[in-house]
């Protein structure tokens, strides 16, 4: 919530029980996770794809260290549930339990795990995805588990089989995770098909990837994945609207003319804008409080 409200946000796990599914977009810094909380979203997603983008490179070259320190400041300006997208987990069965405590201390919500080699290929790129063998992630997750202080920070397991080998292998992967212990599953759907067979066959909790922005394209209602056991939502593009606003205001000013970015609204407007999501007046008043006098 905001800085100067009271009213707490709902936990992930209280989240996960009700019949709803949720969006959850993709942030990389502070001032995103103030627009989104400020937009009306009940949790966010710290990708590693997006942030690898902002960083200008690719999410197989981030650190755990680089996550949790991302988490950090986001978690600063918001108490929206976090969930974290930690690829691969960052190691083996015993690195749980260096990795997950890490995250929890962040303050993130959930860390989110996928059934990859390590270390962590950019291959999904092309096309090409490594599966560890499923015991391998089973094991992960069950260490993950005993790595956790709180019940309240979710295992989110994923399987790639969908992609990677076939759907019957996704669906054996999924329930032995969830056999281990994982809270949520992640299963990389993208057709209708897909999304309701899995549905159907798993149940609540469940969480997949937009291709894009829009809930709306994707064949199915957020009323029927609701139904169909989805709780999480992630969307995963938002660096995409970051690049082109960038390109067209540095172009414009290189231009000398107005930017095409800001439309019909003014700097001052926007300025003021800028300062409402990030509580300005509140950062100003401390600051006449306690600066010396002039």
């Amino acid at each position: 919530m905001m800085r100067n409200e009271t009213k707490r946000a709902i936990s992930l796990r209280d989240l996960m029980t009700t019949q709803k599914a949720y969006l959850a977009p993709a942030v990389f810094n502070p001032l995103c996770a103030k627009i989104a909380h400020a937009a009306g979203f009940e949790m966010l997603y710290l990708g590693g794809g997006t942030l690898g983008y902002v960083k200008c490179g690719l999410e197989a070259n981030l650190n755990i260290t680089e996550l949790v320190h991302a988490g950090v400041e986001i978690r600063a300006v918001s108490d929206l549930p976090l969930i974290l997208d930690g690829a691969c987990g960052f190691g083996d069965p015993m690195h749980m339990h260096h990795v997950i405590p890490l995250a929890e201390a962040a303050g993130f919500a959930a860390i989110e795990m996928e059934d990859q080699l390590l270390p962590k290929r950019a291959h999904h790129h092309l096309g090409i995805e490594h599966m560890i063998p499923q015991e391998l992630m089973v094991a992960k997750v069950r260490e993950a588990v005993r790595a956790r202080r709180s019940r309240d920070f979710l295992i989110i397991a994923r399987t790639n089989g969908v992609r990677a080998s076939n759907m019957d292998d996704a669906l054996r992967r999924a329930e032995a995770y969830r056999a281990a212990g994982a809270d949520v599953i992640y299963t990389g759907v993208r057709t209708p098909e897909d999304i309701r067979r899995v549905g159907e066959r798993l149940g609540a909790p469940l969480m997949f990837s937009l291709p894009g922005e829009s809930h709306k394209e994707i064949g199915v209602t957020m009323e029927e994945l609701a139904k169909l056991g989805y709780r999480i939502v992630s969307v995963t593009t938002t660096q995409l609207a970051f690049h082109r606003a960038m390109q067209q205001t540095y172009a414009a000013i290189l231009r000398g003319e107005p930017n095409p970015a800001m439309g019909d609204v003014s700097r001052k407007a926007e300025q003021e804008a800028l300062h409402a999501t990030i509580g300005f007046d509140d950062l100003i008043r401390i600051e006449k409080e306690t600066v010396e006098k002039p």
